[in-house]
């Protein structure tokens, strides 16, 4: 299952996966734009195995009514990619009203792995991925203004929901590991990435005279993907790791083990963290 893969990062991480085999499920809020990649897909891989099923992740309602349909359908859950994600978009709140960029890149992601989580736990070998980024690196957590009801600020938010992302991605592996599940937790960064994801910025004026440019000095989509395959089939990976792009500052490069921020592995942050989002989402892990 990837979340967002009907474009981007998500598509060609879909895209590899259905290649080699997989069943892949697309998960996407906007459903012509899913169909649109599921085709697209079926094009380049005629006997590829794909489904569409849709999900908003910035609606909590939607994110359980998904889980309902794909556990009424499936069994088993090999690999959950937690890659959907809004980046630095004006202030605003979700339909359960959170800050747009935590509650769809976190919250959505939490609700949504924690209502897989019996299905994933009942599948050897299983794997939850989740795709943050660089901007990390600047993320803090002020649990007095979590939302950022004051003092909103596109870049800081965006900058905590991917810091969000890898505190729940240790933190799961933590608790899986005390609950001996059998689940691997494992976080992936695309580095930068010519995608579509910033085309809002600015209204999209600022974006599109870069349009060449960036798809000449930065990695496409295909070498972004990389490090969310390496995390999700790679023979080697552990629970806790963390992939990203082996150049310099990380922008590009092939897959390989990298580095978090001190405070994205600070245990205590995270339980603080995981505590809030199953008060925010009413996802209790392995108490649904």
């Amino acid at each position: 299952m990837v979340t967002g893969a009907n474009t981007g990062l998500g598509y060609e991480t879909a895209r590899e996966l259905a290649a080699n085999g997989a069943h892949v499920v697309i998960a996407s809020r906007n459903a012509d734009k899913a169909q649109a990649a599921h085709d697209a897909l079926l094009q380049l891989h005629p006997n590829a195995s794909i489904e569409v099923i849709t999900v908003d992740l910035a609606d909590l309602s939607s994110v359980e009514a998904f889980a309902e349909s794909f556990t009424a359908r499936h069994d088993q859950l090999d690999l959950l990619i937690n890659n959907a994600g809004i980046m630095m978009v004006s202030k605003g709140v979700t339909v359960d009203g959170f800050e747009r960029q935590l509650g769809t890149n976190h919250l959505g992601h939490f609700a949504l792995t924690g209502r897989l989580i019996h299905v994933l736990s009942a599948t050897p070998g299983a794997r939850v991925v989740t795709v943050s980024s660089l901007a990390h690196r600047s993320g803090t957590m002020n649990f007095d203004n979590l939302m950022f009801t004051s003092d909103y600020k596109p870049q800081a938010a965006y900058g905590r929901s991917k810091l969000a992302n890898l505190l729940f991605t240790f933190e799961l592996q933590r608790r899986c590991e005390a609950a001996e599940l059998d689940i691997m937790s494992v976080a992936a960064h695309p580095g930068v990435s010519a995608t579509d994801l910033g085309d809002h910025l600015m209204g999209g004026l600022f974006m599109q005279p870069l349009k060449v440019l960036t798809k000449v000095v930065l990695q496409d989509s295909a070498a972004g993907a990389q490090p969310t395959l390496r995390a999700a089939t790679g023979p080697t990976a552990k629970s806790g790791d963390y992939f990203g792009p082996s150049g310099m500052g990380e922008v590009r490069g092939r897959a390989t083990r990298v580095r978090s921020t001190a405070l994205a592995r600070n245990a205590k942050v995270a339980a603080e963290l995981w505590e809030r989002s199953e008060e925010l989402t009413g996802v209790h892990y392995l108490s649904q």
